[in-house]
C-alpha cells in the first residue's frame, strides 16, 4: 500500500482549477439569474441584511468601481475583448500551474472573471448585489457593490498572495 508521499493526487492542479472555474461561474449565474428573474430585486431593494451589508441591484457598465465604464455596444465590446484576452492569459497560466493553491486560486479567478463578462455579453453591463457600506471613511470599501463573481476573483487573488507570502522560504545567512 503506498504510503501518503507517493499516492497520487486525486486531482490534477488542472482539474481542480477547472473545477473551481465551473463552480465559480455557475454559483455566480445562478445567483444572478435567482436574484433577477426569481427573487426580483430591482423590486424589492434594498433589503438589509446587517448594519453594513444590504442587498441591491446596481448595474456596472466598466470594470472595477465602474472603471472604463462601457456604455455603447462599440466600447462594451472593446471592454469583452480585454477581459476575454486576460482570460485566456490567466489559462495559460492554470495550464502551467503545479501547485493545488495556484490552480484553486487562479480557476477562482477565471470563474469569476468569465460570470462577469458572461453578465457584459448577455445583459449589456454586469449585475451586482451586495451593497459593503459604512459611515466611517475607512478606504476604498467603505462603499462597495460586489457579486460572487467579484468575490471569488477577491479570494483567488487572496490566495495566490498568500502563497507567494508563505513560499518564501528564508536564505540560509551562512
Amino acid at each position: 500500500m503506498p504510503n501518503d508521499a507517493t499516492r497520487p493526487a486525486p486531482f490534477s492542479p488542472l482539474a481542480l482549477g477547472a473545477a473551481a472555474a465551473l463552480g465559480a461561474l455557475v454559483i455566480d449565474q445562478a445567483s444572478k439569474y435567482w436574484l433577477l428573474r426569481v427573487f426580483d430585486i430591482e423590486a424589492r431593494q434594498p433589503i438589509r441584511l446587517t448594519p453594513f451589508l444590504d442587498v441591491v441591484l446596481s448595474w456596472n457598465h466598466g470594470l472595477s468601481y465602474s472603471l472604463l465604464a462601457a456604455e455603447g455596444p462599440l466600447t462594451r465590446f472593446g471592454l469583452l475583448a480585454l477581459q476575454l484576452s486576460i482570460i485566456m492569459v490567466i489559462c495559460l497560466w492554470l495550464r502551467r500551474a503545479r501547485a493545488p493553491l495556484t490552480a484553486l486560486a487562479l480557476g477562482l479567478i477565471i470563474g469569476g472573471a468569465l460570470g462577469n463578462a458572461l453578465d457584459r455579453l448577455l445583459r449589456g453591463a454586469v449585475a451586482d448585489f451586495f451593497f459593503l457600506h459604512t459611515t466611517l471613511p475607512v478606504g476604498p470599501l467603505a462603499n462597495y457593490v460586489f457579486n460572487i463573481a467579484d468575490a471569488a476573483i477577491t479570494i483567488g487573488v487572496l490566495l495566490l498572495v498568500f502563497e507567494g507570502f508563505a513560499s518564501k522560504t528564508p536564505k540560509n545567512s551562512s
